[in-house]
């Protein structure tokens, strides 16, 4: 019998990989499923950039293997990007590496800085593969709690009160899912400071700052946060790009180094021409921000009032494509969903999946027309 590693022992199939399965098996088998579970964006990528693909694909080298680190003007225009809507400034040359999507990055960077048996700080709740891959590559899971009552920011003093002494990362990720919390400057600040005192790695997972937030932030607009702080973001969610896979990580040039040396024994780089089409969404215009948040908030306010139709309650003021609702006192979240799959054909995700601090709630994707999120309200009337 051949056995599979045991680091298989220690994780589960993804939760949207397995359940997105069975919700095709129902619509194949006829059932009108509404999908509100999965963030991945229903609506075009820029014209300008699906153009920039396409004239590409006709460019000497085009088809050829491709440079670990991206094409320079790609990582430019992720600098210039930075520069232009968080005033951080980024050398494209050593601080500035593509990746083939943010949830590449996380691995990479567990790769690169964890050892078996360290630990690392995940968010409970929080975006489930921090986990998973602090498994996979042997080190320890420890969670901190994210309170609706602290506005699910973390309470430093809290943590500070466990033992930290083999602490080598800790994940943020503001705005936070799936809650949708912006997080601030100062919470920010702390969490510098913080990582500081204790030399942990910070890394923020930034890619919804766009979407439905007016006053984007980055943890590198700290002061002094480039001495303990990667950043990962991606064109996924804010470019309508999430087929694409194109995402980056932004730091101090030892940093970057330590990533690319795990990055480039796993792949051979970036198609060319999606390169060429990410450089020229990377340089749109604020405009097209403002069109795709006019979209979405018609669309939130319709899951709002489908919210307020299950019973739950939510906060108004938050960011991203989700919406995270509490539901009625004494309903559990899965056997919630699982009753709303099975009666009414929509698929909404539990707040379990994202750590223990999730039951209660559940949470819905905007990424989905206006008009079948008013058949799901249709269906409960």
């Amino acid at each position: 019998m051949i056995n599979t590693a045991e680091r298989l022992q220690h994780v589960r199939e993804y939760y949207f990989s397995s359940k997105l399965r069975e919700v095709r098996q129902l619509a194949m088998s006829g059932k009108p499923i509404i999908n509100l579970g999965i963030g991945s964006p229903d609506l075009p990528p820029l014209e300008s950039a699906v153009q920039a693909m396409i004239a590409a694909t006709n460019d000497a080298g085009a088809h050829q293997y491709q440079s670990y680190q991206g094409l320079p003007e790609l990582r430019k225009a992720m600098a210039d990007f930075y520069q232009k809507h968080f005033h951080v400034a980024l050398d494209f040359n050593s601080e500035v590496l593509p990746l083939m999507g943010s949830k590449e990055g996380i691995m990479h960077i567990s790769m690169a800085f964890l050892n078996p048996g360290d630990k690392v700080l995940i968010p409970n709740p929080g975006y489930p593969t921090y986990e998973s891959v602090t498994k996979l590559v042997g080190a320890e899971p420890v969670f901190y709690d994210l309170k609706e009552e602290s506005n699910w920011e973390p309470d430093f003093d809290a943590i500070e009160r466990e033992d930290l002494s083999h602490v080598k990362i800790m994940w943020l990720g503001y705005p936070q899912m799936p809650t949708g919390a912006k997080g601030t400057k100062s919470m920010f600040e702390n969490a510098v400071a913080f990582a500081k005192k204790h030399d942990i790695l910070l890394v923020n997972d930034n890619p919804y700052g766009f979407i439905l937030n007016p006053n984007p932030l980055s943890i590198l607009q700290v002061e002094g946060a480039k001495d303990v702080t990667l950043e990962l973001n991606s064109l996924s969610k804010t470019f309508n790009m999430s087929g694409w896979r194109v995402g980056m990580a932004l730091g101090k040039p030892e940093f970057i180094d330590a990533v690319l040396k795990v990055k480039s024994n796993m792949d051979s780089g970036m198609f060319y021409p999606i390169q060429k089409g990410a450089t020229a969404a990377l340089q749109c215009d604020i405009s097209w921000f403002d069109e795709l948040n006019v979209i979405y908030q018609k669309r939130r306010e319709l899951v709002f009032t489908l919210a307020e139709t299950l019973g739950c309650t939510f906060n108004r003021d938050t960011a991203g494509l989700f919406v995270w609702a509490k539901l009625p006192e004494g309903i559990g979240s899965e056997d919630f969903i699982d009753t709303v799959l099975y009666e009414k054909d929509i698929f909404i995700t539990p707040g379990t999946i994202f750590g223990s601090n999730g039951e209660g709630y559940i949470r819905f994707s905007i990424c989905v027309g206006g008009e079948k999120i008013q058949e799901a309200i249709n269906r409960f009337k």
